[in-house]
């Protein structure tokens, strides 16, 4: 008979709700009674429910001041920080890394299977992105982040040396993967809780983005564009530090929403008559949301989306990131004479639900734990 692993997780932080603690959910609900080791915790966050109910080992950085509200702050030290953690009882070690967490100290004992978010975006290729968002572009504070990022860059390609298993959320990601580390990876797409979204059928006349007010997520253009086309109505959902600059340019036919919770977010997927994306991303878990409700999606056809929309059956993607390439695409779906299915959509939408990630990545680290043992 084959002997259990003792199992460990290691996660980046568990400060806000995304994607990434979805997927640690998941895991949790696989493997429950896992220790999560984390580099700081914040149990009066948004991720409380999670802290609560397991068992959560915070890295040195949790002790430092300010740790559970400015961790970004420290950074430089999180490669350290995430070095410290003594996994040496564990048979089987998960990271789910979009950051440092893949950068665990194993042993050639262990198993180190790494489920991989992303690369750290902001130390590769969105370096000169983030040092501008920072107003880190000029100056001696701009090189002494180029300096922390250079190493950072060492660090993690040097740790990927230390994962047995790469898995990756899309295989967009594995590219990415690929060419950062040079390492193959198995393409489990991470879960979406379609559950959570009921299809409607009958559609109401506006357009929704939604999303952080972020430069990458391209809210601005989104924006844009619907101000030149003041025949049609966009809703607009989600906060962040562009929000100002971006409502300041906004037509009248633009209603800004501010943050709303989960439930009423679902509310405006469901009745949009399209859901609009702009951003480049890994995977992208709003878009396949909106297809849940049986919303189709405007997007840009970079990344992520490519796996989750089907051109012409459950969305249309316009092919740059320009005011014109999206007003060009909403003509486009508004002249399909014969619509989209909303079942269609919620069916597709389906595939990504949480019971497909769990069989598949169980079936994956059972295998890969059975090829370890001989």
């Amino acid at each position: 008979m084959t002997p259990s692993p003792r199992i460990a997780f290691v996660h980046d932080w568990l400060t806000n709700w995304g994607g990434a603690e979805f997927v640690l959910q998941n895991l949790l609900e696989i493997w429950p009674g896992t220790p999560v080791h984390t580099i700081v915790s914040d149990p009066n966050g948004q991720c409380r429910e999670l802290i609560a109910n397991n068992r959560i080992v915070d890295s040195f950085i949790a002790r430092l001041p300010r740790a559970r509200s400015a961790y970004r702050s420290y950074l430089a030290l999180m490669p350290l920080a995430v070095e410290q953690f003594d996994l040496s009882g564990y048979d089987l070690i998960i990271s789910n890394s979009h950051a440092v967490a893949k950068g665990v100290l194993t042993g050639p004992n262990q198993l180190h299977i790494s489920y991989v978010q992303t690369p750290m975006r902001y130390a590769w290729d969105l370096q000169h992105e983030y040092l501008r968002q920072a107003g880190l572009t000029r100056g001696p504070r701009s090189i002494l982040a180029r300096l922390l990022l250079h190493t950072i860059r060492q660090w993690d390609r040097g740790t990927a040396n230390g994962v047995d298993e790469f898995v990756a959320n899309s295989h967009f990601v594995a590219r990415r993967i690929e060419k950062t580390y040079r390492r193959q990876a198995t393409v489990i797409h991470p879960p979406v809780d379609v559950e959570r979204f009921s299809l409607r059928a009958d559609k109401q006349d506006f357009y929704l983005a939604a999303g952080r007010m972020v430069p990458y997520k391209r809210m601005d253009l989104i924006v844009e564009a619907f101000s030149k086309m003041p025949e049609r109505r966009l809703v607009v959902i989600g906060d962040g530090p562009e929000r100002g600059k971006i409502q300041a340019q906004a037509g009248k036919n633009i209603d800004f929403m501010g943050y709303l919770p989960t439930d009423r977010l679902a509310e405006y997927l469901q009745r949009a008559r399209a859901f609009v994306f702009a951003a480049e991303e890994d995977f992208g878990l709003m878009p396949v949301e909106a297809q849940a409700c049986g919303t189709p999606v405007i997007a840009y056809g970079k990344g992520g989306a490519l796996e989750t929309i089907q051109e012409g059956q459950t969305g249309v993607f316009f092919g740059e990131q320009s005011a014109a390439a999206l007003i060009a695409a909403v003509n486009a779906f508004e002249a399909r004479p014969a619509g989209f299915r909303p079942q269609d959509l919620r069916q597709h939408a389906e595939q990504f639900g949480k019971q497909r990630f769990q069989a598949e990545f169980q079936s994956f680290v059972n295998k890969k734990w059975m090829s370890f043992l001989t």
